[in-house]
């Protein structure tokens, strides 16, 4: 597949670039400042973008451009660090800016292949120390704010384009037609879709694993219930699914998520392992002694109905995972990684275990996956779902977690986030929760007394999860929200909003 290939310089939008370039049906990936020209052709890179980074071009250490890459020919974008790298490596010279930028700026004399013809008002987002004070030859500068003289720099005829803001934010409005003009400069074809994500997962699939049967646990989560949408497609009966219910997803989820898939032809095995897990989280408060507890029972439980099956019905070669890009590129080593590859002891299964990992998202974002989702039929109250942690339920029960506790939280969720729903707020949103606290206090209800738990209701928005600010609810609905709670789950008689934004906070309590 022809791609774009990020060069990350340790920008904190890098994943966003390739998201962005996605988004116009573009197959991206990201590789280090040291990636040779004979990877780039692996990729069958098509053009270049040069990320922006936190060093200047003058720093000792700072990261350089990978070798051959200015007489390669490949149309090259260049983004803040990286326009630097590109100017002083071709004779301009960069110096540190007499004003700093860090925000919003708007561009003046917008001109050339990237920036000429857009119309109205441009902003941009700034974040930058040095600039460019003068361009190599053969370049013309093609933009400018009132404190950087050279925004935006380009040699139409080399195809090499520098932008000193970055288009890839949301802050830069008209960011995504920049990069939709570069990749039209650059004649790189669009043909990234979640139907040529489908069919080309399917043929890998199917190539590699021949006669034989993958195991997919699946957790009810977005990610591994596509995968089985997937791998039924694939090689259909020859997939062994199994969904464990912990007994820690939502009120009626286990069912909901059962009824789903089955519906859509998946041929599920359902282990109820509630009462195991409860069992194993007995006396634990802390919450990342909770979640050791869980991933150790999820891996017993596993590793016990993977052996039932096996014996039952012969063996299985192959396990499928749901790893994401992202995961991919936090990991070492995570650059040329085939689509299936060998592991012993897989996620920590016992040592009787072994098997071949298929990891057939391994190149995707999440919202590629939801996409796929889509294609792939499964229903939007399902694909659309807000994130959802591992653990479950049990890291929003501060404290122990007993069977009534659980019971409690389940139901104030319940209510929360079908209020959300029904006032049309859920897509706006990125994540929603309810947390049971420790605290109990006094209250009056009705003409008596009450001395009942205090529950924490939270919702933020955000682009990627990595930042996030508390979502402004209107007055009206969480007054709405606390009084069906109060009113339908006696345990509680006090509900509190939570206005932390990521950081200082993170999005869940735990």
């Amino acid at each position: 597949m022809p791609s774009v290939v990020v060069i990350d310089y340790g920008s904190q939008y890098t994943r966003l670039i390739t998201r962005r370039l996605r988004e116009l049906h573009v197959y991206s990936v990201i590789e280090p400042p040291n990636v040779s020209m004979q990877r780039l052709h692996e990729h069958d890179a098509r053009a270049v973008v040069l990320s922006g980074g936190p060093q200047s071009v003058y720093a000792d250490g700072a990261p350089p451009l990978p070798d051959g890459l200015l007489d390669s020919g490949l149309p090259i974008l260049a983004i803040c660090y990286g326009m630097q790298l590109v100017a002083r490596a071709l004779g301009g010279e960069v110096a540190p800016s007499t004003v700093r930028e860090y925000g919003k700026a708007v561009l003046r004399h917008t001109d050339g292949d990237l920036l000429g013809g857009i119309e109205g008002e441009f902003v941009a987002w700034m974040s930058h120390g040095d600039s460019v004070a003068r361009v190599p030859a053969g370049f013309a500068v093609t933009a400018e704010t009132s404190d950087t003289p050279v925004a935006a720099m380009e040699d139409a005829e080399r195809r090499i384009y520098g932008l000193q803001f970055h288009p890839e934010v949301r802050h830069t409005p008209k960011g995504l037609a920049v990069l939709e003009r570069f990749l039209d400069a650059a004649r790189v074809e669009r043909g990234w879709t979640s139907e040529h994500i489908i069919d080309e997962a399917v043929s890998d699939v199917r190539d590699g694993v021949g006669d034989e049967r993958v195991l997919l646990g699946i957790s009810g989560g977005v990610d591994s219930s596509t995968l089985g949408l997937l791998l039924h497609r694939a090689i259909g009966t020859q997939l062994v699914a199994v969904f464990v219910d912990t007994g820690l997803l939502r009120l009626g989820e286990a069912d909901e998520v059962e009824r789903a898939l089955r519906g859509l032809g998946l041929d599920l095995v359902v282990v109820d392992a509630s009462e195991r897990f409860l069992e194993a989280l007995v006396g634990i408060v802390d919450p990342e002694l909770k979640r050791k507890a869980i991933g150790k029972t999820f891996i017993d439980v596993f590793g016990d109905e993977a052996r039932r099956v096996q014996d039952a019905r012969g063996d299985i070669r192959f396990l499928a995972q749901g790893t994401l890009y992202p995961d991919v590129i936090e990991s070492a080593g995570s650059h040329g990684s085939a689509v299936i590859k060998s592991h012993h002891n897989v996620g920590g299964l016992p040592d009787d275990l072994a098997f071949t990992l298929i990891e057939p998202f391994r190149n995707l974002f999440k919202d590629e996956v939801r996409e796929v989702a889509d294609a792939l039929g499964m229903p939007s109250h399902l694909r659309d779902r807000h994130p959802f942690p591992g653990p479950g339920l049990a890291i929003r029960c501060l404290g122990e977690v007993t069977p009534e506790r659980l019971r409690v939280l389940q139901q104030v969720d319940d209510v929360f986030v079908s209020a959300l729903r029904e006032f049309g707020l859920y897509g706006e949103t990125w994540q929603a929760l309810a947390v049971l606290t420790p605290l109990r206090s006094v209250g009056v209800m009705g003409d008596g007394r009450t001395y009942a738990n205090t529950v924490a209701l939270r919702a933020v928005t955000s682009v990627d999860g990595m930042t996030a600010d508390w979502a402004r609810l209107p007055h009206e609905f969480l007054a709405t929200v606390s009084n069906r709670i109060v009113n339908s789950v006696p345990e509680v008689n006090r509900v509190v909003y939570d206005i932390t934004s990521k950081p200082p906070g993170t999005i869940e309590w735990e």
